[in-house]
């Protein structure tokens, strides 16, 4: 049977390769309470809608950016 983690034979007796068991490995992060409470909690009321800038705004800079294309064709045809 092969060593695992693809140890050299040669150094199968050395005290540095000793690896933990995958549970012991993946067990040794993790908080002795894994459950976390819950960020976005159910029920309640309903959270403000968002504040969008005015479309006023977003059609005033398309017409501009339409004008500055307009301009540039007109004058450098």
């Amino acid at each position: 049977m092969p060593t695992p983690h693809e140890i050299d034979p040669r150094a199968a007796g050395d005290p540095r390769n000793v690896y933990p068991s995958d549970e012991q490995f993946y067990a040794s992060d993790r908080p002795a309470h894994p459950d976390l409470p819950e960020d976005r909690p159910r029920g309640g009321r309903a959270p403000e809608p968002l504040k969008h800038r005015g479309t006023w705004a977003t059609v005033g800079l398309i017409a501009c950016i339409v004008l500055l294309i307009l301009a540039g064709i007109a004058l450098f045809p």
